[in-house]
């Protein structure tokens, strides 16, 4: 098949069980959904499949040619965020049609909140509220760090959520004491540019506000930040036509593929790759991935 099945034909209570691991990782994937078939067609109405963003497969939306077809759909709606309904019909020459509905997930950004001020905790209920993942330590892969240890190791910790790769980094102060960490930051030989990424103090300016509203603060600032930055869901996806049955496949690792006259040439299935090898020059209009 065009991308490699995980594990075989797996039931659909299987695929929903892996659904909630993936999400509890916060890995991004997508769930397809047979929601029609007209006969004659191998798949089954709500049979279930989940889709990985290098193209793998692990459930059963259908044979040979419906499969290379759904990833090509769902590897889209990882790029577009979109939810659709996907119509397969005479795919790779087969008979029959079959309606999935392709559903992307992708994971919710992961806060990461050092600290045990009440600011941190009220922070941390909040963004766990509006559906955020929420950690207390280690700032790899966080989306978003803010650092709320009210004057322990703050110029260390902001250091690494720097190094981290996060998007927003913000420091729970005065402004007073906001101004002295960044200064110790620049003494340390951090450029301008990076001191500048720190929000210090975090948060909008609500004047003056307990622990609890300077929490909420935060929140709204992350919320408005999630929303603005520049970040698409996931890459689009590299396709190719297939030369011998003019399906339109993405390109992946486990894409059926193969190099003629110096062009990579990718297939729907290993069939249509055998019989490309067969007969090579029986085939016109090839497109490198």
């Amino acid at each position: 098949m065009a991308a490699g099945n995980m594990g075989g034909r797996v039931n659909s209570t299987d695929v929903i069980v892996e659904a909630g691991r993936l999400a509890a990782e916060g890995k991004p994937y997508v769930l397809a959904t047979v929601v029609n078939v007209v006969r004659p067609a191998s798949a089954r109405r709500g049979d279930r499949a989940l889709v990985l963003p290098d193209g793998r497969v692990s459930g059963w939306i259908g044979g040979a040619c419906s499969e290379p077809a759904v990833v090509r759909e769902a590897l889209r709606a990882l790029a577009d965020g979109q939810t659709r309904v996907a119509q397969m019909e005479g795919e790779c020459a087969s008979e029959g049609i079959v309606e999935v509905l392709i559903e992307p997930i992708l994971p919710a950004p992961l806060l990461v909140i050092v600290g045990e001020s009440p600011a941190a905790r009220t922070l941390g209920e909040l963004a766990r509220t509006v559906g955020w993942r929420v950690r207390d330590d280690g700032v790899e892969g966080a989306d978003a760090v803010v650092v709320a240890t009210m004057g322990h190791g703050d110029e260390d910790l902001l250091a690494a959520a720097l190094g981290s790769g996060a998007g927003y980094i913000g420091l729970v102060a005065s402004a007073k004491r906001a101004g002295s960490v960044l200064a110790e930051l620049r003494t340390r030989g951090l450029d301008e540019e990076a001191v500048l990424r720190i929000r210090a103090p975090a948060g909008l300016d609500l004047g003056p506000s307990s622990q609890e509203e300077i929490a909420v603060a935060i929140l709204a600032e992350l919320v408005a930040w999630r929303h603005t930055r520049r970040e698409g869901p996931l890459a689009a996806p590299s396709e190719a036509v297939d030369p011998v049955c003019g399906m339109t496949v993405a390109v992946g690792p486990g894409t059926e593929q193969t190099v003629h006259e110096g062009v990579t040439v990718a297939f729907c299935s290993a069939h249509c790759r055998a019989r490309f090898e067969a007969e090579p020059e029986r085939y016109s209009g090839l497109r490198a991935p």
